[in-house]
Protein backbone atom coordinates (compact mmCIF):
# COMPACT_ATOMS: atom_id res chain seq x y z
CA UNK A 1 0.00 0.00 0.00
CA UNK A 2 1.58 3.51 -1.29
CA UNK A 3 2.35 6.24 1.81
CA UNK A 4 0.18 9.07 2.14
CA UNK A 5 2.84 11.52 1.01
CA UNK A 6 2.84 9.11 -2.25
CA UNK A 7 -1.07 9.18 -2.61
CA UNK A 8 -1.33 13.01 -2.03
CA UNK A 9 1.84 13.31 -4.87
CA UNK A 10 0.23 10.88 -7.24
CA UNK A 11 -3.62 10.14 -6.84
CA UNK A 12 -5.91 13.12 -7.73
CA UNK A 13 -8.55 12.28 -5.39
CA UNK A 14 -6.53 11.86 -2.23
CA UNK A 15 -5.58 15.82 -3.58
CA UNK A 16 -8.96 16.60 -4.14
CA UNK A 17 -10.46 15.20 -0.60
CA UNK A 18 -7.37 16.86 0.89
CA UNK A 19 -8.44 20.47 0.08
CA UNK A 20 -12.27 19.42 0.45
CA UNK A 21 -11.73 18.57 3.88
CA UNK A 22 -8.38 20.95 4.57
CA UNK A 23 -10.39 23.53 3.24
CA UNK A 24 -13.80 23.82 5.51
CA UNK A 25 -11.65 22.68 8.77
CA UNK A 26 -9.52 25.99 8.10
CA UNK A 27 -12.66 27.98 8.07
CA UNK A 28 -14.16 26.62 11.37
CA UNK A 29 -10.68 27.07 13.02
CA UNK A 30 -10.35 30.54 11.78
CA UNK A 31 -14.33 31.48 12.60
CA UNK A 32 -14.03 30.17 16.31
CA UNK A 33 -10.54 32.39 16.80
CA UNK A 34 -12.75 35.61 15.38
CA UNK A 35 -15.87 34.96 16.72
CA UNK A 36 -15.54 32.61 19.66
CA UNK A 37 -18.61 33.46 21.33
CA UNK A 38 -20.72 32.61 17.87
CA UNK A 39 -18.98 29.33 17.76
CA UNK A 40 -19.57 28.40 21.31
CA UNK A 41 -23.43 29.58 20.70
CA UNK A 42 -23.34 26.96 17.77
CA UNK A 43 -21.69 24.18 20.01
CA UNK A 44 -24.83 24.74 22.71
CA UNK A 45 -26.95 24.70 19.73
CA UNK A 46 -26.25 21.44 18.84
CA UNK A 47 -26.64 20.05 22.40
CA UNK A 48 -30.41 21.77 22.53
CA UNK A 49 -31.54 18.58 20.90
CA UNK A 50 -29.60 15.98 21.65
CA UNK A 51 -31.26 13.11 20.13
CA UNK A 52 -32.22 14.88 16.56
CA UNK A 53 -28.16 15.72 17.01
CA UNK A 54 -27.02 12.28 17.86
CA UNK A 55 -29.19 10.58 14.99
CA UNK A 56 -27.90 13.00 12.52
CA UNK A 57 -24.31 12.16 12.99
CA UNK A 58 -25.13 8.52 13.27
CA UNK A 59 -26.90 8.68 9.61
CA UNK A 60 -23.57 10.59 8.37
CA UNK A 61 -21.54 8.22 10.35
CA UNK A 62 -23.39 4.85 8.78
CA UNK A 63 -22.98 6.41 4.90
CA UNK A 64 -19.51 7.79 5.20
CA UNK A 65 -18.67 4.22 6.20
CA UNK A 66 -20.21 2.46 3.69
CA UNK A 67 -18.82 4.68 0.91
CA UNK A 68 -15.08 4.44 2.89
CA UNK A 69 -15.72 0.23 2.08
CA UNK A 70 -16.70 0.81 -1.90
CA UNK A 71 -14.03 4.04 -2.49
CA UNK A 72 -11.28 1.41 -0.77
CA UNK A 73 -12.01 -1.49 -2.99
CA UNK A 74 -12.76 0.81 -6.36
CA UNK A 75 -9.15 3.12 -5.35
CA UNK A 76 -7.52 -0.32 -4.64
CA UNK A 77 -8.23 -1.80 -8.13
CA UNK A 78 -7.58 1.94 -9.94
CA UNK A 79 -4.46 2.01 -8.20
CA UNK A 80 -3.11 -1.70 -9.55
CA UNK A 81 -4.48 -1.14 -12.99
CA UNK A 82 -3.37 2.31 -13.78
CA UNK A 83 0.25 2.82 -15.41
CA UNK A 84 2.75 4.29 -13.62
CA UNK A 85 5.20 7.12 -14.74
CA UNK A 86 8.10 4.88 -13.83
CA UNK A 87 8.97 1.36 -12.23
CA UNK A 88 7.01 -0.43 -14.59
CA UNK A 89 6.22 -4.12 -14.07
CA UNK A 90 6.57 -6.22 -17.09
CA UNK A 91 4.38 -9.72 -17.28
CA UNK A 92 5.79 -12.33 -19.20
CA UNK A 93 3.13 -14.83 -20.01
CA UNK A 94 2.68 -18.29 -22.83
CA UNK A 95 1.33 -16.33 -25.67
CA UNK A 96 -1.50 -18.61 -26.63
CA UNK A 97 -2.32 -20.48 -23.84
CA UNK A 98 -4.52 -19.47 -20.53
CA UNK A 99 -3.68 -20.45 -17.72
CA UNK A 100 -0.23 -19.32 -19.23
CA UNK A 101 2.71 -22.56 -18.82
CA UNK A 102 5.91 -21.96 -19.73
CA UNK A 103 9.26 -24.47 -19.39
CA UNK A 104 11.70 -23.38 -16.69
CA UNK A 105 13.99 -22.75 -19.72
CA UNK A 106 12.43 -19.51 -20.41
CA UNK A 107 13.47 -18.02 -16.83
CA UNK A 108 16.97 -19.12 -17.91
CA UNK A 109 17.08 -16.40 -20.87
CA UNK A 110 15.44 -13.86 -17.96
CA UNK A 111 16.99 -13.47 -15.23
CA UNK A 112 20.33 -11.43 -14.84
CA UNK A 113 22.08 -13.84 -12.49
CA UNK A 114 21.82 -16.46 -15.35
CA UNK A 115 24.26 -16.82 -17.31
CA UNK A 116 22.28 -17.32 -20.68
CA UNK A 117 20.32 -13.57 -19.30
CA UNK A 118 19.23 -12.34 -23.10
CA UNK A 119 18.23 -8.37 -22.08
CA UNK A 120 20.30 -5.29 -20.73
CA UNK A 121 22.17 -5.89 -17.29
CA UNK A 122 22.06 -2.02 -16.79
CA UNK A 123 18.10 -2.39 -17.64
CA UNK A 124 17.20 -5.39 -15.53
CA UNK A 125 19.09 -5.61 -12.30
CA UNK A 126 18.99 -8.59 -10.30
CA UNK A 127 15.74 -7.24 -8.07
CA UNK A 128 14.43 -6.51 -11.14
CA UNK A 129 13.00 -10.29 -11.51
CA UNK A 130 10.90 -12.77 -10.35
CA UNK A 131 8.87 -16.21 -11.32
CA UNK A 132 5.64 -17.52 -10.29
CA UNK A 133 4.53 -21.32 -10.78
CA UNK A 134 1.74 -21.67 -8.57
CA UNK A 135 0.95 -24.86 -6.77
CA UNK A 136 -2.56 -25.91 -4.96
CA UNK A 137 -3.30 -29.23 -2.86
CA UNK A 138 -5.08 -29.91 -0.02
CA UNK A 139 -4.12 -31.36 3.52
CA UNK A 140 -7.08 -34.22 3.39
CA UNK A 141 -6.63 -36.25 -0.05
CA UNK A 142 -9.88 -38.52 0.63
CA UNK A 143 -12.18 -35.22 2.19
CA UNK A 144 -11.43 -32.05 -0.02
CA UNK A 145 -12.79 -29.14 1.35
CA UNK A 146 -12.12 -25.44 0.47
CA UNK A 147 -10.67 -25.42 4.51
CA UNK A 148 -8.17 -27.92 4.21
CA UNK A 149 -6.59 -26.74 0.36
CA UNK A 150 -3.94 -24.75 0.23
CA UNK A 151 -2.57 -22.45 -2.73
CA UNK A 152 1.38 -21.37 -2.63
CA UNK A 153 3.46 -19.21 -5.53
CA UNK A 154 6.67 -21.09 -5.88
CA UNK A 155 9.19 -18.66 -6.46
CA UNK A 156 12.46 -17.66 -4.99
CA UNK A 157 12.81 -16.30 -1.34
CA UNK A 158 14.67 -13.65 -2.41
CA UNK A 159 12.50 -12.18 -5.00
CA UNK A 160 9.98 -11.35 -2.56
CA UNK A 161 10.56 -8.29 -0.84
CA UNK A 162 12.02 -6.37 -4.04
CA UNK A 163 9.51 -7.53 -6.07
CA UNK A 164 5.93 -8.72 -4.54
CA UNK A 165 3.26 -5.58 -3.83
CA UNK A 166 2.93 -4.88 -0.29
CA UNK A 167 5.43 -7.56 0.84
CA UNK A 168 8.27 -4.49 1.26
CA UNK A 169 7.79 -4.54 5.07
CA UNK A 170 8.13 -8.17 5.31
CA UNK A 171 10.65 -9.56 8.04
CA UNK A 172 13.77 -10.12 6.46
CA UNK A 173 14.24 -13.02 9.14
CA UNK A 174 10.95 -14.78 7.38
CA UNK A 175 13.04 -14.40 4.05
CA UNK A 176 15.91 -15.99 5.80
CA UNK A 177 13.95 -19.17 7.48
CA UNK A 178 12.59 -20.18 4.06
CA UNK A 179 16.16 -19.71 2.25
CA UNK A 180 17.73 -22.05 5.24
CA UNK A 181 14.56 -24.42 5.02
CA UNK A 182 14.16 -25.53 1.52
CA UNK A 183 10.88 -27.83 2.72
CA UNK A 184 9.47 -24.18 4.34
CA UNK A 185 6.34 -22.06 3.31
CA UNK A 186 4.81 -18.82 4.69
CA UNK A 187 0.89 -18.92 5.18
CA UNK A 188 -1.49 -16.07 5.63
CA UNK A 189 -3.56 -16.09 8.95
CA UNK A 190 -6.61 -16.66 8.15
CA UNK A 191 -5.61 -19.87 5.93
CA UNK A 192 -3.35 -20.77 9.01
CA UNK A 193 -6.84 -20.63 11.08
CA UNK A 194 -8.40 -22.91 8.17
CA UNK A 195 -5.75 -25.57 8.29
CA UNK A 196 -5.87 -25.20 12.21
CA UNK A 197 -1.76 -24.98 12.08
CA UNK A 198 0.48 -23.02 13.71
CA UNK A 199 4.31 -21.32 12.58
CA UNK A 200 6.34 -24.11 13.62
CA UNK A 201 3.99 -27.38 12.48
CA UNK A 202 4.67 -29.70 9.26
CA UNK A 203 2.20 -30.24 7.13
CA UNK A 204 1.67 -32.55 4.01
CA UNK A 205 -0.06 -31.67 0.73
CA UNK A 206 -1.23 -33.84 -1.64
CA UNK A 207 -1.20 -31.73 -5.11
CA UNK A 208 -4.31 -31.13 -6.92
CA UNK A 209 -2.69 -29.71 -10.52
CA UNK A 210 0.64 -31.72 -10.15
CA UNK A 211 -0.52 -35.38 -9.92
CA UNK A 212 2.00 -37.26 -7.70
CA UNK A 213 4.47 -34.39 -6.54
CA UNK A 214 3.13 -34.03 -2.98
CA UNK A 215 4.93 -32.14 -0.61
CA UNK A 216 5.80 -31.96 3.18
CA UNK A 217 6.28 -28.26 4.26
CA UNK A 218 7.49 -26.50 7.24
CA UNK A 219 5.54 -23.49 8.04
CA UNK A 220 8.11 -21.09 9.17
CA UNK A 221 6.42 -17.89 9.40
CA UNK A 222 3.49 -15.81 8.45
CA UNK A 223 2.57 -13.71 6.06
CA UNK A 224 1.51 -9.95 6.26
CA UNK A 225 -2.02 -9.37 7.16
CA UNK A 226 -4.22 -8.25 3.90
CA UNK A 227 -4.15 -9.72 0.17
CA UNK A 228 -2.64 -12.70 1.35
CA UNK A 229 -4.71 -13.38 4.12
CA UNK A 230 -5.52 -16.97 2.14
CA UNK A 231 -2.31 -17.84 0.34
CA UNK A 232 1.20 -19.04 0.67
CA UNK A 233 4.51 -18.98 -0.78
CA UNK A 234 7.09 -21.87 -0.88
CA UNK A 235 10.65 -21.77 -1.60
CA UNK A 236 10.70 -23.29 -5.88
CA UNK A 237 14.04 -25.01 -4.90
CA UNK A 238 12.37 -27.90 -3.23
CA UNK A 239 9.37 -27.68 -5.56
CA UNK A 240 11.97 -28.15 -7.93
CA UNK A 241 13.91 -30.63 -6.86
CA UNK A 242 10.71 -32.73 -6.34
CA UNK A 243 9.97 -32.85 -10.09
CA UNK A 244 13.40 -33.86 -10.59
CA UNK A 245 13.03 -36.51 -8.39
CA UNK A 246 9.65 -37.89 -10.09
CA UNK A 247 11.66 -37.42 -13.32
CA UNK A 248 14.08 -40.46 -11.85
CA UNK A 249 11.73 -42.46 -10.59
CA UNK A 250 8.68 -42.41 -12.61
CA UNK A 251 9.99 -40.90 -15.60
CA UNK A 252 8.98 -37.05 -16.69
CA UNK A 253 6.29 -35.45 -15.49
CA UNK A 254 3.60 -34.48 -17.69
CA UNK A 255 3.82 -30.63 -16.42
CA UNK A 256 7.16 -30.50 -15.78
CA UNK A 257 7.96 -28.50 -18.87
CA UNK A 258 4.77 -26.58 -17.73
CA UNK A 259 6.20 -25.47 -14.40
CA UNK A 260 6.23 -21.65 -14.83
CA UNK A 261 3.39 -19.61 -15.06
CA UNK A 262 4.76 -15.73 -14.87
CA UNK A 263 7.97 -13.81 -15.15
CA UNK A 264 8.23 -10.30 -13.63
CA UNK A 265 10.20 -8.09 -14.71
CA UNK A 266 10.73 -4.21 -13.39
CA UNK A 267 11.18 -1.82 -15.78
CA UNK A 268 12.65 2.32 -15.46
CA UNK A 269 10.11 3.59 -17.68
CA UNK A 270 7.52 3.07 -20.77
CA UNK A 271 10.88 3.22 -23.29
CA UNK A 272 12.21 1.06 -21.38
CA UNK A 273 9.11 -1.08 -21.70
CA UNK A 274 8.83 -1.40 -25.25
CA UNK A 275 12.12 -1.51 -26.11
CA UNK A 276 12.43 -4.76 -23.31
CA UNK A 277 8.92 -6.06 -25.00
CA UNK A 278 9.91 -6.01 -28.34
CA UNK A 279 13.64 -8.03 -27.07
CA UNK A 280 11.46 -10.79 -25.86
CA UNK A 281 8.61 -11.36 -27.58
CA UNK A 282 10.99 -11.73 -30.82
CA UNK A 283 13.90 -13.64 -29.39
CA UNK A 284 14.71 -16.70 -31.30
CA UNK A 285 14.75 -18.25 -28.03
CA UNK A 286 11.17 -18.45 -27.06
CA UNK A 287 9.88 -19.76 -30.78
CA UNK A 288 9.26 -22.95 -29.80
CA UNK A 289 6.69 -21.73 -26.84
CA UNK A 290 6.21 -18.01 -27.65
CA UNK A 291 5.37 -15.41 -25.51
CA UNK A 292 3.83 -11.91 -24.59
CA UNK A 293 4.23 -8.87 -22.76
CA UNK A 294 2.60 -7.03 -20.94
CA UNK A 295 2.27 -4.14 -18.23
CA UNK A 296 1.38 -5.81 -14.80
CA UNK A 297 -1.57 -2.88 -14.87
CA UNK A 298 -2.86 -4.25 -17.94
CA UNK A 299 -3.08 -7.60 -17.03
CA UNK A 300 -4.91 -7.33 -13.86
CA UNK A 301 -7.27 -4.57 -15.53
CA UNK A 302 -7.82 -7.88 -18.44
CA UNK A 303 -8.28 -9.81 -15.52
CA UNK A 304 -11.09 -7.65 -13.73
CA UNK A 305 -12.97 -6.77 -16.96
CA UNK A 306 -15.84 -9.19 -16.26
CA UNK A 307 -16.20 -6.71 -13.09
CA UNK A 308 -16.24 -3.74 -14.64
CA UNK A 309 -19.44 -3.02 -14.85
CA UNK A 310 -19.74 -3.86 -11.16
CA UNK A 311 -16.84 -0.97 -10.61
CA UNK A 312 -18.07 1.33 -12.67
CA UNK A 313 -21.54 0.76 -10.76
CA UNK A 314 -19.97 1.27 -7.02
CA UNK A 315 -18.27 4.23 -8.19
CA UNK A 316 -20.43 6.33 -10.35
CA UNK A 317 -23.67 5.07 -8.86
CA UNK A 318 -23.75 4.00 -5.45
CA UNK A 319 -21.33 6.41 -3.97
CA UNK A 320 -23.02 9.74 -5.22
CA UNK A 321 -26.46 7.93 -3.96
CA UNK A 322 -24.59 8.10 -0.74
CA UNK A 323 -23.61 11.10 -0.68
CA UNK A 324 -27.40 12.48 -2.00
CA UNK A 325 -29.09 10.49 1.05
CA UNK A 326 -26.57 12.17 3.19
CA UNK A 327 -26.98 15.90 1.61
CA UNK A 328 -30.74 14.60 1.86
CA UNK A 329 -30.22 13.72 5.94
CA UNK A 330 -28.38 17.23 6.83
CA UNK A 331 -30.83 19.49 4.85
CA UNK A 332 -33.94 17.53 7.05
CA UNK A 333 -32.80 17.92 9.70
CA UNK A 334 -31.03 21.32 9.56
CA UNK A 335 -34.63 22.60 7.68
CA UNK A 336 -36.30 21.00 10.95
CA UNK A 337 -33.71 22.98 13.40
CA UNK A 338 -34.49 26.33 11.72
CA UNK A 339 -38.18 26.10 11.45
CA UNK A 340 -38.13 25.68 15.18
CA UNK A 341 -36.03 28.92 15.72
CA UNK A 342 -37.30 31.38 13.56
CA UNK A 343 -38.58 33.59 16.46
CA UNK A 344 -35.24 33.22 18.24
CA UNK A 345 -33.60 34.21 15.09
CA UNK A 346 -35.47 37.25 14.59
CA UNK A 347 -34.77 38.31 18.65
CA UNK A 348 -30.93 38.09 17.39
CA UNK A 349 -31.69 40.23 14.87
CA UNK A 350 -33.08 42.54 16.88
CA UNK A 351 -30.10 42.03 19.11
CA UNK A 352 -27.38 43.47 16.80
CA UNK A 353 -26.36 40.15 15.05
CA UNK A 354 -26.07 40.23 11.21
CA UNK A 355 -27.44 38.20 8.40
CA UNK A 356 -24.29 36.38 7.87
CA UNK A 357 -23.62 35.58 11.39
CA UNK A 358 -26.75 34.11 11.61
CA UNK A 359 -25.77 32.23 8.09
CA UNK A 360 -22.25 31.34 9.24
CA UNK A 361 -24.21 29.69 12.74
CA UNK A 362 -26.37 27.68 10.52
CA UNK A 363 -23.41 26.09 7.95
CA UNK A 364 -21.39 25.89 11.22
CA UNK A 365 -23.14 23.64 13.10
CA UNK A 366 -23.66 21.65 10.15
CA UNK A 367 -20.21 21.54 9.02
CA UNK A 368 -19.61 20.69 12.81
CA UNK A 369 -21.71 17.65 12.95
CA UNK A 370 -21.27 16.12 9.14
CA UNK A 371 -17.24 16.82 9.47
CA UNK A 372 -17.47 15.32 12.77
CA UNK A 373 -19.08 12.24 12.01
CA UNK A 374 -17.51 11.72 8.67
CA UNK A 375 -14.07 11.82 10.20
CA UNK A 376 -15.06 9.77 13.44
CA UNK A 377 -16.57 7.15 10.37
CA UNK A 378 -13.58 7.10 8.11
CA UNK A 379 -10.83 6.99 11.38
CA UNK A 380 -13.11 3.63 12.61
CA UNK A 381 -12.99 2.25 9.17
CA UNK A 382 -9.23 2.80 8.96
CA UNK A 383 -7.92 1.23 12.39
CA UNK A 384 -10.39 -1.37 12.89
CA UNK A 385 -10.66 -2.84 9.49
CA UNK A 386 -7.05 -2.83 9.11
CA UNK A 387 -6.48 -4.02 12.57
CA UNK A 388 -8.17 -7.45 11.74
CA UNK A 389 -6.29 -7.91 8.82
CA UNK A 390 -8.26 -6.06 5.63
CA UNK A 391 -11.87 -5.65 4.14
CA UNK A 392 -12.85 -9.21 3.15
CA UNK A 393 -14.20 -8.69 -0.48
CA UNK A 394 -13.20 -11.60 -2.52
CA UNK A 395 -12.18 -10.99 -6.24
CA UNK A 396 -9.96 -13.45 -8.13
CA UNK A 397 -6.69 -13.03 -5.99
CA UNK A 398 -7.76 -9.75 -4.30
CA UNK A 399 -9.21 -11.16 -1.09
CA UNK A 400 -8.61 -8.25 1.36
CA UNK A 401 -8.46 -4.60 0.95
CA UNK A 402 -6.01 -2.44 3.48
CA UNK A 403 -8.42 0.81 3.80
CA UNK A 404 -5.65 3.84 2.78
CA UNK A 405 -4.67 6.14 5.09
CA UNK A 406 -6.26 8.68 2.43
CA UNK A 407 -9.48 7.44 3.62
CA UNK A 408 -9.33 10.24 6.46
CA UNK A 409 -9.85 12.63 4.03
CA UNK A 410 -12.01 11.12 2.19
CA UNK A 411 -14.29 10.63 5.77
CA UNK A 412 -13.73 14.78 6.19
CA UNK A 413 -14.28 15.65 2.70
CA UNK A 414 -17.78 13.70 2.38
CA UNK A 415 -19.00 14.96 6.05
CA UNK A 416 -18.09 18.64 4.98
CA UNK A 417 -19.35 18.70 1.55
CA UNK A 418 -22.46 16.90 2.33
CA UNK A 419 -23.29 18.83 5.48
CA UNK A 420 -22.62 22.44 3.14
CA UNK A 421 -24.85 21.04 0.55
CA UNK A 422 -27.67 20.37 2.57
CA UNK A 423 -27.50 23.37 5.10
CA UNK A 424 -26.98 25.92 2.24
CA UNK A 425 -30.46 26.35 1.69
CA UNK A 426 -31.67 26.44 5.11
CA UNK A 427 -28.93 28.57 5.94
CA UNK A 428 -29.84 31.11 3.52
CA UNK A 429 -33.87 30.79 5.08
CA UNK A 430 -32.27 31.38 8.39
CA UNK A 431 -30.24 34.57 7.14
CA UNK A 432 -33.18 36.21 5.10
CA UNK A 433 -35.71 35.82 8.48
CA UNK A 434 -37.62 38.97 8.31
CA UNK A 435 -38.73 40.38 12.02
CA UNK A 436 -41.48 41.40 11.61
CA UNK A 437 -43.30 39.04 9.60
CA UNK A 438 -42.26 36.81 12.93
CA UNK A 439 -43.15 39.05 15.74
CA UNK A 440 -46.55 39.56 13.72
CA UNK A 441 -47.23 35.59 13.77
CA UNK A 442 -46.56 35.90 17.38
CA UNK A 443 -48.77 38.77 18.34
Amino acid sequence: MPSLLEDLQNNPLAQATLVLSALPLLALLAWAIWQPKLFLLALKNLRRNSLRTALTCLATLVLVLMATLILTVVVTLDRFTTEKARDFKLVVTERWQLPSQMPLTHAHYLDPSSPSFMLDRSEIGPNDFMTWSFYGGTLDPGKMTRENIVFFFVMNPKHIIPMMDDMQDLDPALIAKLEKNRQGCLLGRERLEAINKRVGERIKVTSMNYKGIDLELEIVGELPRGRYNTTGIMNESYFNQELERYARTKGKHPLDSKRLNLVWLRVRDRATFEKVAQQIETASVFADRPVKCETASSGIATWLEPFQSLLWGMKWVLVPAILASMALVVANAIAISVRERRAEMAVMKVLGYRPRQILCLVLGESLLVGGGSGFLAAFLAWFTINAVGGLPFPMLWFQYFMIPTQALFWGLAMGFVTAFLGSALPAWTARSVKVSEVFAKVA
